[in-house]
């Protein structure tokens, strides 16, 4: 189009033109032009948050979800530092992200205007570009920059600042077509290679995850490591990379995994790490596997170079994208398998089938197994971070690219918002948000976004009165010196009923199964409140084992 409109319009329409369907905002009043033109245009949903924090997780989780940029909206200032949160976590989970950001006029910078930051130093150190519009008529280059840049190598956030004053300029601009991600194709040659030192290896392992994933992705790899018999763990809150069915899955790293599986990447000749940055969660800080990697084959397959070799020490590195699965089909598998596939998913198969806890009166693990039986393989579940979530990684058996919604840069207060964007944007499929006490709180005022857009999920708020987590690192390192940890909670089913949900509180093992079948009975916002105690600090330890320690 080369009539004129205003600023706010352009975005509007080239928003449009690279297929966006819905945003996520706390409105301002430094971008009224642009929720002008969102009024005339009903392909877009606005979803219309209660706390920025909110907005970044939401766009954060459609970004995973669809592959493409979740978009956000947010004012100067205040809502620009309340969204920082989900910048972060997009760049540390590598998911395609734009925060557009509304300024202060052109005129007024640099003088400290009413909310003024200088939004490159601020978001620099966070993301992946910061983009500044001060002339209308670039609005379409600058969104298709924007969109390109969150897509390609490995995936992050954009930050597009925007002048107020400049959306309401009326200009001609011509608008952009949508993009893609550019193809990254493997090199044959480099394949071979691969190919050549699997069968030269006798204890190989694969680790997945990070960046770029599909489910389309996930079968093609699937399929070339059973032909392999390749055990094939994932990454820290990665589960989803992989089918939990394979008869290779050897499980998940972390915090608390299988120790037989740690043992088998410590005595493995071969790594083949595809999308995975191996990261201090996934690696134990750095220990499990070393950067140098002595003794240790490595082949490290990433979408961005800037990653090969940055901090790991690779023998091989393809700069590819995750469709290397269908590539890697096309060697040729041994016609005699070793069982070191099978052998490490029957390991995990035993780590993940809990057994009772007679010491809790709640016991954790055997919600999750009433959960396994009355739900969906494809449940899509969302946490924040806290103990309470070592639970379901280590219990729940993820199925399915997408249903895993967790952060890997741990941050709080991340389930409830990441929960209805899995709503609005996978209704076919049942979502579950799983919540300690205090990750609950940081960003539960989403509830009231969830029953104002008929969100049809369940809320699972795990209470033991504490910050679990850190309460667990003091009896660690300042033995029987507990300070700041201990919570004063509000009666979490009450609450959830005042939002219009449906809420039950649960204190009791055998109460749970009923009580998740009322619960799946119902539509819209549910609520089951666990009250459970510190003394059940993770699915391998108590309170007091630690402190006898």
């Amino acid at each position: 189009m080369t009539a004129k409109r205003t600023g706010g319009r352009i975005l509007v329409d080239n928003l449009v033109a690279q297929g966006t369907d819905r945003i996520f905002t706390v409105p301002g009043e430094s971008f009224l032009a642009v929720l002008d033109a969102l009024h005339d245009t009903p392909s877009i949903e606005v979803v219309v948050c209660r706390q920025e924090g909110g907005v970044g997780f939401m766009a954060c989780a459609d970004g995973k979800l669809t592959g493409r940029p979740g978009i956000a909206f947010v004012t100067r200032g205040p809502g620009a530092t309340n969204a920082s949160i989900g910048v972060h976590v997009a760049m540390q989970d590598s998911l395609p992200m734009i925060l557009f950001v509304g300024d202060v006029a052109r005129g007024d910078r640099d003088r400290e205007a009413f909310q003024e930051v200088d939004f490159g130093q601020m978001f620099g150190p966070l993301c992946k570009k910061v983009l500044r519009i001060d002339r209308a008529e670039r609005i379409p280059e600058y969104t298709a920059r924007a969109y390109a840049t969150a897509m390609s190598g490995r995936p992050g956030p954009v930050v597009v600042v925007l002048p107020e004053d400049m959306l309401l300029e009326e200009v001609e601009a011509v608008d952009r077509p949508q993009l893609g991600r550019p193809l990254q194709v493997p090199c044959p040659q480099e394949i071979a290679r691969i190919g050549e030192a699997l069968r030269a290896a006798e204890r190989p392992i694969a680790i997945i995850g990070g960046a770029d994933w599909s489910q389309a992705a996930t079968d093609a790899f699937a399929g070339f490591a059973e032909a392999w018999d390749l055990p094939v763990a994932t990454a820290f809150r990665r589960q989803d990379c992989f089918p939990s069915t394979s008869p290779v899955f050897a499980g998940n790293l972390g915090y608390g995994p299988n120790p037989k599986l740690l043992e088998r990447i410590r005595r493995a000749d071969l790594l083949l790490v595809v999308g995975a940055r191996l990261g201090e969660a996934t690696t134990d800080g750095y220990t499990l596997i070393r950067p140098d990697h002595s003794g240790q084959k490595l082949i490290h397959i990433h979408p961005d170079p800037e990653e090969l070799n940055s901090v790991y020490q690779a023998d091989q590195a393809l700069c590819v994208d995750m469709t290397i699965g269908l590539a890697l089909q096309t060697l040729e598998a041994p016609a005699v398998q070793s069982r070191k596939g099978g052998e490490a998913h029957a390991e995990w198969l035993d780590w993940s089938t809990p057994k009772p806890r007679e010491s809790a009166r709640l016991d954790l693990g055997q919600c999750v197994l009433a959960m396994r039986e009355a739900m969906p393989a494809d449940t899509i579940i969302c946490n924040g971070a806290g103990n309470f979530s070592g639970w379901w990684h280590r219990y729940w058996r993820y199925e399915g690219y997408g249903t895993q919604l967790a952060p890997t840069a741990g941050a709080m207060g991340y389930g409830v918002p990441t929960a209805v964007a899995a709503c609005l944007r996978r209704p076919e499929q049942k979502v579950v948000a799983v919540a300690g006490d205090g990750d609950f709180l940081m960003n539960g005022q989403e509830l009231a976004t969830a029953v104002a857009y008929g969100c049809d999920m369940l809320v699972i708020v795990v209470d033991n009165g504490w910050y679990g987590t850190i309460r667990m690192h003091q009896e660690r390192e300042y033995p029987g010196r507990v300070s700041g940890t201990q919570l004063h909670n509000p009666d979490f089913a009450a609450l959830a009923r005042a939002y219009g949900g449906w809420a039950e509180t649960v204190e009791e093992t055998d109460r749970f199964a009923p009580a998740l079948a009322r619960a799946l009975d119902k539509k819209g916002v549910k609520l089951l409140h666990l009250k459970t105690d510190v003394e059940q600090l993770t699915p391998a330890i108590t309170l007091s084992q630690l402190q006898r320690k």
